[in-house]
């Protein structure tokens, strides 16, 4: 019988202590894992990372520890992406967008939680070239954390932290077996190691840290770590939640010139009528120029009363909001008086300022 193909194998290391702040976390891998050999992948759980690194926060008695926790939440959140109820899903410091900020409350002491390691690629270069100079092998190291993912149940590892591999694989101008030109392609191969590697860790086994074995990826020079995996900015088209994004809007004085203002106008307008039928009145706007970023001049048509009026603020409110989530900068600037005349206000908007 002729033999499997090559492929990857997945290797728990067990024998390995509960890890404290101080302990080293090489040398236990190097005692639990004689066998690593070069070009090995050594995934291990932020957990771990963080307790040795001592980056943990202590419950002081009589503290109720899910009020530490919101606290610990709290001083590790950049923005809140989005929130329902106690959850959060929030930017670290790190520039990942998890839950909760990736504080950890399971698989630790009662009067303590895991944060995250302070610098997970820095944490992932230390141990590979502490690997190195304990059993004198070259290998790839991976830090692993548990994420939720966007539209599906359930969790799995990702990296947040690698060393000595690269983070993506980029196929883009690659050209597949029907002639097809690669334009978005991208692997996140750390990722796709840390969640085999759990596959033999497990959530409750024990196991903070496995092997991966068989794969040939080349050394990048320089190392990013984990970074190329970040995607804000523009990239982010989810910058937002829903239930955050009236409150992050903040007026803007004199909005930075930007083309599109009408158009852009004319389709918030469109959206607000849309969502707001319960509001009806007649109204009309037009751009006039002028100032930074354009000016768009909203008349009411209808007789003003408190009626028509009241209408045209909720739309006027809808709008604002809507050109909040395209990234517009806006100022409303309602007329001073409307004294028979039909201009009820005045929209300034462009890009943001800074």
């Amino acid at each position: 019988m002729s033999s499997p193909p090559a492929g990857v194998t997945v290797l728990p290391v067990p024998g390995l202590p509960e890890f404290a702040p101080g302990d080293d976390l090489a040398g236990a891998i190097a005692t639990a894992a004689p066998w690593l050999a070069d070009g090995d992948v050594v995934v291990v759980t932020s957990k771990v990372v963080s307790k040795v690194e001592g980056n943990l926060v202590t419950i002081e008695p009589g503290t109720d520890r899910e009020t530490a926790r919101q606290r610990a939440i709290d001083a590790e959140t950049v923005r809140v992406v989005a929130r329902r109820g106690p959850l959060r899903i929030v930017q670290t410091r790190h520039g990942w967008v998890v839950a909760a900020a990736g504080i950890d409350a399971s698989n630790v002491a009662a009067d303590a939680l895991v944060l995250l390691p302070a610098d997970a690629d820095a944490s992932a270069r230390q141990l590979r070239t502490a690997l190195a100079g304990l059993l004198g092998v070259t290998v790839g190291v991976v830090v692993s954390d548990t994420f939720g993912r966007p539209w599906r149940d359930g969790v799995a590892d990702v990296a947040i932290g690698s060393a000595g591999l690269p983070a993506l694989v980029d196929h883009r101008g690659s050209v597949d077996a029907h002639g097809n030109r690669l334009e978005t392609t991208q692997v996140a191969v750390v990722d796709e190691l840390a969640a085999a590697a759990d596959l033999v860790k497990g959530k409750l086994a024990g196991l903070p840290v496995a092997v991966v074995r068989g794969l040939a990826l080349p050394v990048p020079d320089p190392d990013p770590g984990t970074r190329p995996l970040v995607r804000l900015g523009a990239g982010d088209l989810f910058p937002t939640g829903t239930r955050d994004l009236v409150a992050s809007r903040r007026p803007v004085a004199e909005p930075a010139a930007r083309d599109g203002a009408l158009a852009a106008v004319a389709e918030a307008f469109r959206t607000a009528v849309a969502a707001l039928p319960e509001f009806p009145v007649v109204f009309r706007y037009g751009s006039e120029g002028g100032a930074a970023g354009g000016v768009v001049d909203v008349h009411l048509a209808d007789p003003v009363t408190p009626v028509t009026s009241l209408a045209l603020g909720a739309l006027v409110g809808a709008a604002l909001v809507q050109l909040q989530a395209e990234g517009w900068a806006t100022r409303w600037e309602p007329a001073a008086t409307f004294g028979g005349a039909s201009l009820a206000g005045r929209l300034h908007l462009g890009g943001p300022t800074s």
